[in-house]
């Protein structure tokens, strides 16, 4: 496929010496919501704090049919500010809304944020700069989670682990490289010309399946530190089990698409997941049954504990009780939602003539 690379097409961001930025390309930010009253006002708070020149930022909000009082926090504060603008997203999920933001942006540059998330001051800025230095298609910076309980931060540290998220690297990383997904990617607005917007029949994970398609043209993806925020994740176990079932249950349609981006990591927990349910309806039936439950269920009990104490030896030891019931909820949660994934769009949609439906 056709290498999508357009780092020629962009002005080049130059600092002068009393530090302003010289010929800023036009930036459009884009929020998809959808009822969230508890996180938006910090969120645009963040956004209008940027210390790129304001002139050459815009910003978009794509309301997903809110019923919560979302749409009256961002009409307040946006008012008076010519550069926000906040629109109905009639198409409701995430990837409607952001393709629908790319429609209506004038900016160069394009960049997608989470309404559960806060910027750093310089992280518009630092991403347009890395964005042009390394000449990738897509950037960001790393996923650093924020809990608002005990259990949030519990949270927040099993999900920055290679045991909480695998080889997810963007998780975690503390050094500048080229990953095969981003958190809130920037890019050229071209990049979208190039291979398409975000795949509207995905209620999820529609930011990895349009990562793995610009691999798939030859693109390249890179994540750096300096491209500062903070993700204020799930604080209770069953909105967590809700957010990592449904990445799970998506998570095979993406696989299906792009089949050459299948890593390992992705099929650990629903090996999991198959494993201790076959094995516990053989320990039923025969004594092997029960010593292969025995050896399931034992081994991941022990490499819970090892990571947990791995884990709390910088994250602090008071978040050790919750600690292993957090990654038990990530991996059970991920792998039976990739195996209700698997018979939603592989069974049922043979059935169904591979035709999706609102019940997918």
């Amino acid at each position: 496929m056709d290498n999508v690379n357009t780092k020629n097409k962009s002005r080049q961001l130059t600092v002068s010496r009393n530090g302003t930025l010289q010929n800023p390309p036009q930036v459009s930010l884009l929020v998809c919501m959808r009822n969230e009253a508890g996180y938006i006002e910090r969120c645009l708070a963040s956004l209008f704090a940027q210390d790129y020149p304001p002139e050459s930022l815009e910003i978009w909000i794509l309301d997903g049919e809110s019923c919560d009082g979302s749409w009256a926090i961002v009409e307040r504060m946006a008012h008076g500010r010519s550069n926000c603008h906040l629109v109905k997203n009639p198409g409701i999920t995430q990837a409607r809304g952001w393709n629908l933001g790319i429609e209506y942006a004038t900016g160069e540059v394009i960049g997608i944020v989470s309404a559960h998330s806060e910027l750093a001051a310089d992280y518009v800025s630092k991403a347009v700069e890395t964005l042009q230095r390394t000449g990738a298609d897509l950037v960001g910076g790393p996923m650093r989670a924020i809990g608002s309980n005990n259990v949030g931060q519990a949270v927040a540290l099993a999900t920055s682990t290679p045991f909480g998220v695998g080889g997810a690297r963007f998780h975690y990383t503390e050094r500048e490289e080229e990953v095969d997904t981003v958190y809130m990617g920037l890019c050229r607005k071209e990049m979208y010309r190039g291979i398409g917007g975000f795949a509207t029949e995905m209620a999820c994970n529609e930011d990895d399946e349009l990562s793995y398609r610009l691999l798939e043209h030859g693109g390249r993806i890179v994540c750096n530190p300096l491209i500062r925020s903070r993700y204020f994740n799930r604080a209770t176990f069953p909105t967590l089990w809700k957010q990592y079932f449904k990445y799970g249950r998506w998570k095979p349609l993406v696989m299906q698409k792009h089949p050459h981006q299948i890593r390992l990591r992705q099929l650990i927990p629903s090996t999991f997941v198959a494993a201790l349910v076959l094995s516990a309806v053989a320990a039923s039936f025969s004594t092997t049954g029960r010593l292969a439950l025995l050896f399931v269920a034992g081994s991941y009990l022990l490499a819970n504990l090892a990571a947990s104490l791995w884990t709390v030896r910088k994250g602090g030891w008071r978040h050790l009780p919750l600690l292993p019931l957090v990654f038990t909820v990530l991996h059970l949660s991920y792998g039976f939602g990739f195996l209700k994934g698997l018979f939603n769009f592989f069974l049922l949609n043979h059935f169904n003539n591979g035709t999706l439906t609102a019940n997918t």
